[in-house]
């Protein structure tokens, strides 16, 4: 990987990784495009997005530092037997340590299958398409009524599911969480909220277990990859941002279109020969 590359890439991650059109699918269909039809990888991927997770903990630090207080309180207070009842943030952390299971358990036992077969592009293009759809259904059949503090045990673990499914390029992991929360009739901006709170463990534990893999993949080398990682933060960050004032105020209509239009185009390209899956 040349330095080009790597700024473009690190720029694609940090633009795309908070939207619901699928970071890991961008990275991968850009990469191959652009760069001599050659995949970045998952590696590549997972370790970009530590900057994306990184402008999340920036963004978030005095909420994140609330939460973990909170949790930690009532981690004593379970050692010691307490019947204190659990506080809004306390339950926050839990429901972020539960809702992340889903996520690290199906990463660990399909992991050749994500690193491999699973970035193919057709299945790209499928679940560009397929979860566009989903995303508007969820999205005009929103009741739009429940706030965070209203969330469920229940409801934390179908949101972990549904970001499971964003080990898929294509599928979103805002995309996926995001529909789930609307599905379940949470508000836009709460329903972003917490999927970018639920992220944080999955992706850090995803990019740091990937950096095992840099020393073996020919495709990364680390002053690139590093670069790549750090304009994912930057970019990245001012996204967050945008896209929380976004959701308050619109509907997901534009990315369903935008998904749609993708989809058709990397079809088309790799239908003609032009790109190979």
């Amino acid at each position: 990987m040349d330095w080009i590359e790597a700024i473009v890439l690190g720029i694609v991650q940090g633009l795309t990784e908070f939207l619901p059109i699928s970071s890991s699918a961008h990275i991968s269909i850009v990469g191959q495009l652009f760069f001599g039809g050659a995949d970045p990888g998952a590696a590549f991927t997972a370790i970009t997005q530590l900057g994306t997770e990184t402008a999340v903990i920036l963004y978030f630090l005095k909420d994140i530092g609330h939460i973990i207080a909170a949790w930690w309180h009532s981690v004593i207070n379970l050692v010691k037997r307490n019947k204190e009842p659990l506080t809004p943030d306390a339950r926050m952390g839990w429901l972020v340590i539960i809702g992340s299971m889903p996520i690290i358990i199906l990463g660990l036992l399909f992991e050749d299958a994500i690193d491999t077969s699973l970035r193919n592009l057709w299945v790209t293009v499928g679940m560009l398409a397929g979860f566009a759809l989903i995303i508007w259904l969820c999205d005009i059949h929103a009741k739009n009524r429940l706030t965070l503090k209203e969330l469920t045990w229940l409801d934390g673990i179908a949101y972990g599911c549904a970001q499971a499914l964003a080990l898929i390029p294509g599928v979103s992991r805002s995309g996926a969480t995001i529909s789930a929360g609307l599905f379940m009739g949470y508000k836009r901006e709460d329903a972003t909220r917490y999927a970018f709170l639920l992220a944080i463990p999955a992706v850090f534990g995803s990019g740091l277990y990937k950096l095992k893999d840099i020393a073996d993949d020919p495709r990364l080398a680390i002053a690139p990859t590093l670069v790549a990682t750090v304009l994912a933060f930057g970019v990245g960050l001012a996204v967050i941002h945008w896209v929380l004032g976004y959701v308050s105020k619109h509907d997901f209509k534009i990315f369903v279109f935008y998904r749609l239009g993708l989809a058709a185009v990397i079809g088309s390209l790799l239908a003609t020969g032009v790109m190979q899956p």
